[in-house]
């Protein structure tokens, strides 16, 4: 007789096998590794006392873990980057509760990356049973929604036809076309546009910054509390906290060196200014930055030009620089679109966002189709023998 599936519930990731869950399809992705997500419980970034409790849905056989779902029981909407506060206060004033709500996302990284992890001895159909599993729940404990953010498209596949709602927004996304060098890249600029972005990496170098790519095996205690203490200060700057704290960034460093990046902007040999990566198989991907003091451009070849160096060096084909940022267009990121799946309980909710979520998906379609003519290359990304930069 077969054996059956058996889903189950867990209140930490420590519970799990780290070996079994990393056997899992993660996509190469860091922030789904059991080391990242053990690193967020073990420091207290993740809890019930900040609003993320863990409640990871795993599917077994014998005692084989053959999917899973990273997920949480929300208290509130921070650290998702899908903005929901306006849902929650229309429930508010109805007189209905909106939270504890289901997430499914690493906390407080808006990347996109799989929501349904399967063994290489599941079968495709263990997706659609993750995501049965999960809406089973969310009935039985009378959740009032359950979320899946920053879908990657075979995740989006599995879920279609089911009982949710899509929602589209947009990040700006890096792409390696093949490029052997920085200069290789650069060259499929505009010349009005190469001459800006390489006039702003000339003004960082003339300004005496030079920079320094660290891993997590580079950093000790003391670089890590330089480090923490730009990104918080960039937090303080815009009147908020910093989602995490120096202890995870120890520990993750530690855990899963080759996945942090660091790159340190240094001024007569004293750090002045940092952006934090993490890398995955062939995605890097931007998270924090921070600075003390004011260099012209600083923050574009910090978090941009050096991310988009680094990924040529590296070979990697895709870079994330984090949400939001139109600023981001004219240095070479491109308007990409990002998913999330969204079960909504109550009908009369469900409707009126359904209706909602027509409407703004349209809005981003025709946002990315103005932004699209924008972007800073050729039409043809070969170049122009008409068309030259004047000398830098």
């Amino acid at each position: 007789m077969a054996a059956t599936l058996q889903a189950r519930f867990v209140s930490s990731i420590d519970r799990l096998p780290a070996a079994q869950w990393n056997a899992l399809a993660l996509g190469g992705n860091p922030f789904v590794r059991h080391e990242f997500l053990l690193a967020l419980e073990r420091t207290g970034c993740v809890g019930a006392a900040a609003g993320w409790s863990p409640n990871h849905l795993v599917i077994e056989r014998d005692g084989e873990l053959l999917a899973a779902m990273p997920l949480y029981r929300k208290a509130h909407s921070w650290g998702e980057f899908v903005f929901d506060w306006s849902w929650a206060r229309a429930y508010d004033q109805a007189g209905l509760r909106y939270y504890p709500k289901l997430v499914s996302m690493p906390p407080f990284t808006p990347a996109t990356g799989p929501r349904l992890l399967l063994s290489p001895n599941a079968s495709p159909e263990a997706r659609v049973r993750l995501s049965q599993e999960l809406l089973t729940y969310a009935k039985a404990e009378r959740m009032s929604s359950a979320h899946l953010l920053f879908l990657t498209d075979e995740d989006r596949a599995a879920l279609s036809g089911q009982a949710f709602l899509w929602r589209k927004d947009c990040q700006f996304h890096w792409y390696n076309r093949g490029y052997r060098t920085f200069d290789d890249f650069i060259a499929t600029f505009r010349a009005d546009k190469r001459k800006k972005a390489l006039r702003e990496r000339r003004r960082v170098r003339e300004g005496g910054v030079t920079f320094r790519t660290l891993t997590g095996a580079d950093m000790d205690a003391k670089l890590w509390n330089i480090v923490f203490g730009f990104s918080a200060a960039t937090f303080e700057s815009h009147g908020h906290e910093h989602y995490l704290n120096v202890e995870f960034f120890r520990t993750v460093s530690e855990v899963m060196p080759e996945a942090v990046v660091i790159k340190l902007a240094e001024y007569q040999g004293h750090p002045i200014a940092t952006a934090i990566f993490f890398r995955g198989d062939q995605v890097l991907y931007g998270r924090y930055w921070g600075a003390a003091a004011n260099f012209h451009s600083l923050h574009f070849e910090t978090c941009y030009y050096q991310g988009i160096e680094y990924c040529i060096e590296q070979g990697l084909q895709h870079f994330e620089p984090g949400t939001q940022g139109e600023h981001k267009v004219p240095r070479g990121f491109e308007p990409t679109a990002t998913w999330s799946a969204h079960w909504i309980a109550d009908p009369r909710f469900r409707r009126a966002i359904d209706n909602y979520l027509n409407d703004e998906r349209a809005a981003i379609d025709q946002y990315m189709l103005q932004v699209e003519q924008h972007v800073p290359f050729h039409r043809n990304r070969g170049g122009s023998e008409v068309d030259h930069a004047e000398p830098e």
